[in-house]
């Protein structure tokens, strides 16, 4: 066994079998466990480009029947937000892709919050020191800040120039016995091995030859994102790491920072970015691409992972409608191009309107469906429901089928042309005249028509009874027949057809409306 695993072999110490015997040199390639992670940095909400991280993570954990670990990454305390790590977890879980480790869960290689973590980091930063691939560094911010400005005045890239790297042992005990403040750096050595990535192929980048060697641990305990994402990854037997492209150019020297320690890395692949239909970045400013706007807004899930795979790649093909167990089966990490998957929001109703249609014919789905709109019509009607038999579930039921494929979101319902279906109209008989003199003939013979039905209506039926009644009509296009209706029954220009109308309120509603429209 190398040195530096002698060494860290305690810090795996309460692990499962498995991991240990993954950190004694078992590989991540095929046949080998599949543990993903998303790992987002609580420093605000989730949001669509972190969905689509998620997800792709989430779905090659079940299509190997692996496992998905979300961790959380919140070594820079100065930007957490308060609630948003909770509110990450609660979004994957509203999303229907709930990690199968968290914080919230657990897990066998717990905790998955890296502030939790810090005596791991600290004693593998040991490990490195130890092993010559770390050094202390004693600069100070203001000789950082010196070197940068330097750089820039030179038209530079602004870059650490290694200079406590050089530190003899016995300056290094000097400075530590005088109690100076110091930071951990990781030694970058030129020759980088290349690395297959699973999305950009074969890749390679020097990075000591453009960089500074980095910090990996902080003057105050907290590792950096180059040591804590290489420990947390080997040590929670992490076998793909899926993120975003922006880490691309680090992963060199992540895999330099994995050879010093002696482990076997990850299979990598790094998922392009997430971009507005016009090609510019996602805002977050706004607050238009939180997920938490999203549900308030009555999106479904399943349209939201729909859409943000939709616009990207790694599927056969584009279609609309697809559900997350089809994503599962037609996903291919080799179909996933690296371009940037261009995102219009503005089709985002297109794709609730399909989904919203195959949770309403689904029985189970649309219980839940109806149990949003009774809520939604008790707190916007409320107060004008003279009639409570509209909140019964098979009244509800009834309005929903009649208007799949035809609404958006269930708060389509809450429209001023929908208000006819929770509360009773009201208009006038001179109003009805107007439009046809014939008003008690043609009411009398829908209340006739009415009178007679014993099973369900259905739209098609009414139409042509409809058309049937008007036969006997002498002096009134169907036209009118129509517009008048539609007035007796929501009191209304405009809305769904006259038989989508009668359908939804039943035949005894429906005379009713009329009795009343002829009594007034």
């Amino acid at each position: 066994m190398a040195p530096a695993l002698q060494r860290v072999g305690p810090l795996l110490r309460g692990a499962p079998r498995w991991l240990a015997q993954r950190g004694a040199g078992v590989s991540a390639q095929a046949g080998a466990t599949v543990r993903v992670r998303f790992a987002p940095s609580p420093t605000g909400f989730l949001h669509l480009g972190g969905l689509r991280t998620a997800l792709y993570n989430y779905i090659f954990a079940r299509q190997h029947q692996g496992s998905f670990i979300l961790r959380l990454e919140d070594t820079d305390q100065s930007r957490v937000v308060p609630g948003a790590a909770e509110g990450i977890e609660d979004m994957l879980d509203w999303a229907g892709i709930p990690p199968d480790e968290s914080p919230r869960k657990g897990g066998p290689v717990g905790p998955y919050q890296q502030s939790h973590r810090l005596e791991l980091y600290k004693k593998a930063s040991e490990v490195l020191l130890e092993n010559g691939a770390a050094y202390r560094c004693f600069c100070t911010p203001v000789r950082l800040e010196l070197l940068k400005k330097e750089a820039l005045r030179n038209r530079q890239t602004p870059r650490y120039d290694n200079r406590c790297r050089h530190l003899s042992s016995k300056q290094v005990a000097e400075k530590l016995s005088q109690g100076a403040d110091y930071v951990v750096r990781f030694q970058l050595k030129e020759g980088a091995e290349p690395f297959q990535d699973l999305v950009y192929g074969w890749s390679k980048h020097e990075v000591a030859t453009v960089e500074g060697d980095p910090v990996i641990l902080k003057g105050d305990g907290f590792p950096t994102y180059h040591l804590a994402s290489v420990v947390d990854d080997h040590h929670m037997g992490i076998s793909h790491v899926l993120r975003g492209t922006e880490w691309l150019t680090s992963t060199s020297k992540h895999l330099l920072i994995y050879r010093a320690f002696g482990w076997d890395p990850p299979q990598f692949g790094h998922l392009p970015l997430l971009l507005n239909k016009d090609g510019s970045k996602l805002s977050k400013r706004q607050g238009d691409i939180f997920i938490e706007r999203f549900v308030q807004d009555g999106c479904l899930p399943e349209a939201l992972l729909d859409i943000i795979t939709n616009c990207g790649s790694g599927f056969a093909g584009n279609q609309m409608g697809r559900t997350l167990e089809e994503l599962i089966m037609e996903f291919d990490v080799g179909r996933i191009t690296t371009h940037s998957a261009l995102l219009d929001l503005d089709k985002l109703p297109e794709f609730n309107r399909i989904h919203l249609a195959q949770h309403i014919g689904d029985e189970k789905l649309r219980e839940k469906l109806v149990t949003e709109l009774q809520r939604q019509v008790e707190q916007v009607y409320g107060d004008q429901l003279v009639d409570r038999e509209v909140l019964e579930r098979g009244y509800v039921e009834r309005i929903l089928l009649l208007r799949k494929g035809h609404i958006s979101h269930v708060k389509n319902m809450m429209a001023p042309e929908y208000s006819y279906l929770w509360v009773k109209p009201s208009v006038s008989r001179e109003q009805l005249q107007s439009v046809s003199a014939e008003l008690d003939e043609i009411g009398k013979l829908v209340i006739g028509l009415m009178e007679g039905q014993i099973d369900a209506l259905t739209t098609e039926k009414l139409n042509e009874d409809l058309r049937g009644l008007q036969k006997q009509l002498r002096g009134t296009q169907y036209s009118s027949m129509m517009k008048l209706l539609r007035l007796v029954l929501s009191a209304q220009q405009h809305g769904p057809s006259i038989a989508e109308m009668m359908a939804s309120l039943g035949p005894r509603e429906v005379c009713e409306r009329i009795k009343k429209a002829l009594s007034s």
